[in-house]
């Protein structure tokens, strides 16, 4: 169909590169026979038309002289890397984010004929993507939340980049960096936070130590005899030590009397 559309005058031209290779052969194959790599695709143009929906390759191709033009697209994984982005989240904290974008293409055809220069778009569509989706997030988030992220990133830009040709593989935040204030900030809101942690625990600790000697009070109170021989193994704990220092229970009952 598309051949169809090229005109009289375009069969013309056809026909006459045709009986060009044919009278210049074999000198004119090197000229129209090319190689293409197995990681690359060649678009081929007829006449400023695209030949056919699918890309050639890999292998030989043959292109004509004087009405055949084409144009190789590189099907490997480029590694798109994410400047520094200054970004004001959410909770008005300004932050300096970077990453990092995989991505390949996937229609040759779509990569030549619809966008000037796919990588660059790719490469500014990412940096604008990373500081909007970023900058509805708050700092807690970000720092806590990477990978749901980082999937809606990627799927943002899958999305936007799917008329390109393109497939991004993956999406990943390298550094984040936040003001020097506000790491100090940071840290000693972290430090009261395990202060007050710990004072929880040692209050829980006391609760449940008063509430065994609670206990013990209870047991004791019942068997005179036992607050006796726990006076003994006192004792016992004592000299094991090898101090020179001697203590003698008191009953309290005696006192009690006097």
């Amino acid at each position: 169909d598309r051949q169809k559309g090229i005109g009289v005058c375009g069969w013309i031209l056809v026909s006459f590169s045709f009986l060009l290779v044919l009278i210049t052969f074999p000198i004119s194959i090197w000229t129209c026979i090319k190689v293409i790599r197995e990681y690359e695709r060649a678009v081929v143009f007829r006449l400023g038309r695209i030949l056919s929906k699918k890309a050639r390759g890999p292998g030989l191709i043959f292109i004509l002289p004087c009405t055949d033009t084409f144009v190789k697209v590189d099907l490997r994984t480029v590694t798109c890397t994410i400047p520094p982005q200054e970004i004001l989240m959410k909770d008005a904290i300004t932050t300096q984010v970077d990453g990092v974008v995989y991505y390949r293409i996937h229609s040759a055809v779509s990569a030549v004929a619809n966008i000037t220069d796919v990588h660059s778009a790719t490469f500014l569509l990412a940096q604008t993507t990373l500081r909007n989706i970023l900058g509805t997030q708050t700092l807690a988030q970000l720092l806590t939340g990477r990978e749901e992220i980082v999937r809606s990133i990627q799927a943002v830009l899958d999305s936007a980049t799917e008329q390109w040709g393109i497939k991004v593989v993956q999406v990943e935040i390298k550094d984040v960096r936040i003001p020097v204030a506000m790491q100090a900030a940071m840290a000693a809101e972290a430090e009261a936070a395990r202060e007050a942690k710990a004072k929880v625990v040692a209050a829980d600790g006391e609760m449940n130590a008063s509430k065994a000697l609670k206990r013990a009070s209870m047991v004791l109170a019942e068997s005179p005899a036992g607050l006796q021989l726990r006076y003994l193994q006192t004792l016992t704990t004592l000299a094991a030590e090898n101090n020179s220092t001697i203590v003698f229970p008191l009953p309290i009952n005696i006192l009690e009397s006097l």
